[in-house]
């Protein structure tokens, strides 16, 4: 049977009883990404101010139902696990994640809310790759005393050395948090172009002309695209073309869809053809991209290193403990006790993809619990975006958002971001509201 849909073009917060709970949400997000310590006390205010007074409508809730009961699991997990302490320390990546995506899908159910968050979340990124820039090409690094306060290092260029990393600690979490506020300005981007178009008027964020507007979103998503390219990785270089060819796909830009798999074309072809075709392409395309697709840059790599090795012994794993799993957390030290030697010690904090991560550390069933209740709401926002009004500016918000959750998610199939504090909490939000929206329109 067709899910049936209540549109609404709702303009404000629903509940004003959430008024302040929004301010200190809003608050919270636009300081955490440079300041997180300090971004974090509001924002956690909120999570629980909307938890207090939503608390009734919370657990009535089929989907935080399921939220509830993967919880539970996760703690038997870690009872059982390998390592017992480091499994209940894993804990922390997962449960007060679950609190935050219940409360905000309660306090976050309008697509004006979905815009103004966007704004939140692509502002900071500015600085962030202003930063990113003196690191690189200046060799700028964060003092001691500017460490202590914001509690995070800034390398001197990069981290590694010639990948940008900025305020965060290694070029691939930058490269993850890029991808979503590249593919959020760039949704806000193509809004007010469109807006333009017909002349309309905004009055949902700032008092800007719409003109600055246009023009502030522009260097973002530009210089946000050029510090993708610079963070050297491949997941990142993947995803900013996907999430270009989604937009084209969903206006219908015929042009853009042939040129972005034209260029993709092209610079794969210089990587992976056999030769001579692929010479001949490398006169063009610079090395730069090539080389590092191909891994050329590290032709030496050691086996426990490369991602295959990572990948089959979380495979084994599984395999091991399918039911159960061996614990959060459990993956390091397992690994290091098969390939660190006194001679060549490696660490390594993750198998570099958290699929394959979480069914040898929570086992099959609970994992396969996890990934449904996320895809159910992906599933359902699908259905509503296919449902709402065609010629509604508030599907193009919706849209951006369900992008940017799948550009985080298809990012962490060859890697793992939840560790980092922040991208763990952007990925969460982006999920609490999607699913917002999708309870607000449900029909009742």
């Amino acid at each position: 049977m067709k899910p049936k849909f209540k549109i609404e073009n709702l303009k404000s917060i629903l509940d004003p009883s959430l008024e302040l709970c929004w301010n200190f949400a809003q608050l919270g997000l636009l300081i955490f990404p440079l300041f997180p310590a300090l971004g974090a006390v509001p924002l956690a205010l909120a999570i629980l101010g909307t938890g207090k007074q939503k608390f009734n409508t919370i657990i009535k809730r089929p989907l935080n139902w399921g939220m509830a009961v993967l919880s539970v699991l996760l703690v038997f997990s870690a009872s059982l696990a390998f390592n017992r302490p480091e499994a209940f320390l894993g804990l922390a990546n997962f449960l007060p994640f679950f609190l935050l995506f219940v409360s905000l899908s309660e306090l976050i159910q309008t697509p004006t809310q979905l815009r103004r968050i966007a704004w939140i979340l692509v502002l900071p990124s500015l600085p962030i790759v202003i930063l990113g820039y003196w690191q690189l090409f200046l060799g700028w690094g964060s003092p001691s005393l500017l460490e202590n306060i914001v509690g995070y290092a800034i390398a001197p260029t990069g981290n590694p050395p010639g990948r940008m990393a900025s305020v965060f600690m290694y070029a691939n979490i930058l490269a993850a948090y890029l991808t979503i506020v590249f593919i959020l300005a760039l949704g806000l981007l193509i809004e007010e172009v469109k807006r333009q178009k017909v002349k309309g008027k905004s009055k949902y964020l700032f008092p800007f002309p719409l003109n600055s507007r246009i023009g502030f979103l522009s260097v973002v998503t530009i210089g946000n695209a050029i510090a993708l390219i610079l963070t050297n990785s491949r997941n990142a270089w993947a995803l900013a073309p996907l999430a270009c060819l989604a937009f084209a796909v969903y206006l219908g830009w015929r042009w853009l869809v042939a040129a972005v798999a034209g260029i993709a074309g092209i610079v794969l072809t210089a990587a992976y053809a056999p030769s001579p075709i692929n010479q001949l392409l490398r006169k063009i395309v610079p090395a730069f991209f090539w080389a590092r697709l191909t891994d050329q840059n590290f032709p030496d790599r050691p086996l426990p290193y490369l991602r295959t090795t990572q990948w089959n012994f979380a495979l084994w794993m599984t395999e091991q403990r399918p039911w159960t799993g061996w614990g959060l957390r459990n993956f390091t030290p397992l690994y290091i006790a098969k390939y660190s030697t006194p001679e060549t010690p490696v660490w390594l904090g993750h198998p570099h993809s958290l699929f394959l991560m979480l069914t040898a550390e929570i086992g099959i069933p609970i994992a396969m619990l996890f990934f449904s209740l996320v895809g159910w709401v992906i599933a359902q926002s699908i259905l509503l975006l296919r449902d709402w009004p065609g010629n509604s500016q508030d599907r193009l918000i919706l849209f951006s958002f369900i992008v940017a959750f799948l550009g985080c998610t298809l990012f962490n199939t060859v890697d793992v971001t939840l560790f980092d504090l922040r991208i763990n909490t952007f990925g969460w939000l982006l999920l609490a509201s999607i699913c917002g929206v999708v309870e607000r329109s449900r029909v009742k």
